[in-house]
């Protein structure tokens, strides 16, 4: 969108960098994963010809917000053992949603009602992009969709256990735990690919990563989603710069920056 196209252009500037927006394929018209198809064709694409725009390809950094975040890390994955390309220099991810494993985490419980991306509405967004039946929302959130064997895999990635405690303070309680319901752990089968939930990729993956940037803000569902993704790359010895807005909420970024536009008189 325009709106974004300005946000992008004001990261060029600040930054005094070649910036390459992807318009990628939207859901539900083009099904996933044509999105992740899109972006990864596109960095393949700039990795090999970086140069013809004047850009020294052992710096190409790959950055995206929200759901952008999401294929940014999916796209981050996908090229780790891409050994005919250059290594990406680094990633940015800015509040990703980064799991489908647990819905209740701190941050979804603190910020369910927290506009603009209410709980809710994350799962529709989400069971939308994966051309799932959005019938089965109370069932997700309850964690019927884990069947026992993926509970057993990803406790070790996912868990309110690995969120620090000061996250804790404002309003949680441990959820209870259903037991898996064959037939919903069947139909949600894709809501576990790495690609639409790349905090569950394998630690040969994970270990590979470039050095990655991640913004989280207090009033977001998903930040600890953020948070578990700097806690497994850090566990893997990958360097991490971390920002936290005490005071944000998802979307800020983006907002900010149209705001300051609005305020230059750019519209």
């Amino acid at each position: 969108t325009g709106a974004y196209e300005r946000t992008c252009r004001y990261f060029c500037r600040k930054s005094d960098s070649v910036v390459v927006c992807v318009g990628y394929r939207l859901a539900p018209e083009h099904p996933f994963p044509a999105q992740f198809e899109d972006c990864l064709t596109a960095a393949i694409h700039f990795l090999r010809t970086a140069q013809d725009h004047g850009v020294d390809p052992s710096r190409v950094v790959v950055c995206g917000d929200s759901s952008g975040g999401t294929l940014t890390a999916a796209v981050a994955q996908a090229l780790v053992n891409r050994r005919d390309l250059p290594k990406l220099r680094a990633q940015i991810l800015i509040y990703p949603f980064l799991q489908c494993v647990d819905l209740n985490l701190p941050s979804y419980q603190q910020n369910e009602r927290v506009p603009i991306l209410l709980k809710e509405r994350t799962l529709v967004l989400g069971l939308k992009y994966v051309n799932l039946d959005l019938g089965i929302i109370k069932e997700v959130f309850k964690g019927c969709h884990v069947s026992e064997d993926r509970r057993l895999k990803y406790q070790k990635w996912v868990s309110p256990d690995y969120i620090p405690h000061e996250f804790k303070t404002r309003g949680y309680k441990p959820s209870l735990t259903y037991q898996p319901s064959k037939e919903i752990c069947k139909v949600a089968e894709s809501v576990f690919d790495p690609v639409f939930s790349p905090l569950l990729a394998e630690d040969s993956v994970i270990a590979q990563l470039p050095e990655t940037f991640i913004l989280t803000c207090e009033f977001d569902v998903l930040r600890d989603d953020g948070l578990l993704y700097k806690k497994r790359l850090e566990d893997h010895g990958i360097k991490v710069t971390w920002c936290h807005l005490q005071e944000g909420f998802h979307g800020i970024v983006f907002l900010a920056n149209m705001l300051k536009n609005q305020e230059e008189n750019e519209f």
